[in-house]
């Protein structure tokens, strides 16, 4: 867990404390204004309400600059941002005709598959000229091809499951599918740092949700003991089923998940595995096979393995693997399979196609050098921020790297810093985060090269000189560790 300095918690508080009493003060001239004003409404309600809406008016708005930058390039290593100005406030923001080419540390491209590829660009194409943009129908309707097809057999071959199941979106994978999998009468029991999709997907199963302390695996077998022991609410009947929901990479932390010890508990308890996969299949592993490959655990010890396609493969959608009973089920009662339009056939020809070049069936050993390379890249990026005093939270190997900020004025600082110097970054806040702990999140790719990462490390290390966000003393450089022994000597 973080632990945050009692002076920058306190600082914090005031500064969020602050712009919260500001806020209020001008709602409140605001509504005295609206007194005299024409209310062109005629019996309804207010759409938004104000206090519903008061954090984008008065927080959010004050940094809307630093999110939503359009870009007019490929996500590579660097791509073009379309500079943007503002004369009211930030209400709206309106393009120039400046473009700035900034270095790409935001993107999840992890292993360059974003970017123009000689393997896969092709037969995008190729497939693109076939079958066209859409199927323009659901998977039980017209919109199956033989590419959809293909891909769930590479997915399950891939990760080493019977079957596998795919759509055309990441986010719906989780909230569509674990109603499907657990409802009334079930229980589930979630990580408390789970992406918003998965707790989405919970809360709209109907189950009974029980939250562990993230990665405290303790914690967790005690609610599992509590839950079993009590049974359901009122009647204490046992529980149909439980599923324990966590995550490979978690993605505002950069941490992997216990899971070898995870799966020993739910096996002790009888509780079935949904691990999401979302930013660790493809990108970590020697073979880019995830957090199971990297921590030595068999798929066949997890239930339900589900991920997406949108980070490592360099494409949009998800995919469920499991029994071949479990993917049948799902075919006949998941909505997002029955109803929603099927994932673009240029889309699936992409993944299939990055599949090949992780596995090297394109011919050559790039999947092998892509994968090194990322792992390298990320390493050598986590200790360098580390040496310089940053707070670098996460785990070794992992291409998700959160610096932390914690207060509000340094959130949007550190973004419009790093931009003035063409590092284009990521900075996260409440709600995405617990409100003390905004965080820059930094996500590296195969396609860095040494030179790139090195004038990130020059940039960041002069923004976080400027800003105060170097909270641990920097080790002394060589050159100086050097001098110092000869004083000594």
């Amino acid at each position: 867990m973080i632990t945050i300095p009692y002076v920058t918690a306190l600082t914090t508080y005031f500064s969020y404390g602050l712009l919260l009493v500001f806020g209020q003060i001008r709602d409140l001239f605001r509504k005295i204004t609206d007194c005299f004003s024409s209310n062109n409404l005629q019996g309804y309600v207010p759409i938004c309400l104000a206090h519903e809406d008061f954090y984008q008016r008065r927080l959010y708005q004050r940094i809307r600059d630093c999110f939503e930058r359009p870009i007019v390039s490929a996500p590579d290593a660097s791509f073009d941002v379309v500079e943007r100005y503002s004369n009211d406030n930030n209400k709206t923001l309106k393009p120039t005709t400046r473009i700035r080419r900034c270095l790409n540390l935001g993107s999840y491209s992890y292993l360059g598959f974003a970017a123009p590829d000689e393997y896969c660009t092709p037969r995008v194409i190729d497939s693109l000229n076939k079958y066209s943009p859409s199927t323009c129908s659901s998977r039980v309707d017209g919109g199956t091809t033989v590419l959809h097809k293909e891909l769930e057999k590479h997915v399950a071959n891939f990760l080493g499951k019977q079957d596998a199941i795919v759509f055309g979106m990441g986010y719906v994978t989780n909230s569509a599918i674990i109603p499907v999998l657990i409802g009334k009468g079930g229980l589930i029991i979630s990580d408390s740092l789970n992406h918003c999709s998965i707790v989405n997907g919970a809360r709209g199963s109907g189950a009974t949700i029980r939250v562990f302390q993230h990665n405290t695996l303790s914690h967790l077998e005690e609610v599992l003991r509590e839950q079993i022991s009590e049974g359901q609410p009122r009647t204490h009947r046992p529980w149909k089923k439980i599923i324990v929901l966590v995550e490979g990479i978690y993605s505002m932390d950069g941490d992997f998940c216990k899971l070898p010890e995870i799966v020993a508990i739910c096996k002790k308890y009888k509780a079935y595995i949904y691990l999401d996969e979302a930013h660790s299949i493809g990108a970590i592993g020697k073979t880019g096979r995830g957090v199971c490959e990297l921590l030595g655990v068999d798929p066949a010890d997890v239930d339900i393995m589900m991920g997406t396609f949108t980070k490592s493969f360099g494409s949009c959608g998800g995919y469920i693997a499991g029994s071949k009973e479990l993917i049948q089920y799902l075919k006949y009662t998941c909505p997002a399979h029955l109803y929603a339009t099927s994932m673009s056939p240029p889309a699936a020809e992409q993944i299939i196609s990055a599949i090949k070049v992780i596995l090297g069936e394109d011919g050559t050993s790039r999947g092998a050098q892509k994968l090194a390379r990322v792992r390298e890249n990320s390493n050598f990026f986590r200790s360098e921020l580390q040496k310089m005093g940053f707070e670098v939270i996460g785990d070794n190997d992992s291409p998700v790297m959160p610096i932390m900020l914690y207060n509000p004025a340094k959130i949007p600082a550190f973004s419009r810093e790093c931009l003035k110097q063409n590092v284009a970054v990521v900075v996260v806040s409440f709600p995405a985060t617990p409100l003390l702990l905004a965080r820059a999140r930094i996500c590296l790719s195969a396609s860095h090269t040494k030179e790139e990462l090195l004038k990130a490390l020059e940039v960041i290390s002069q923004v976080g000189d400027l800003l105060g966000i170097k909270y641990f003393s920097a080790e002394p450089k060589k050159h100086q560790q050097e001098e110092k022994m000869m004083k000594l000597g």
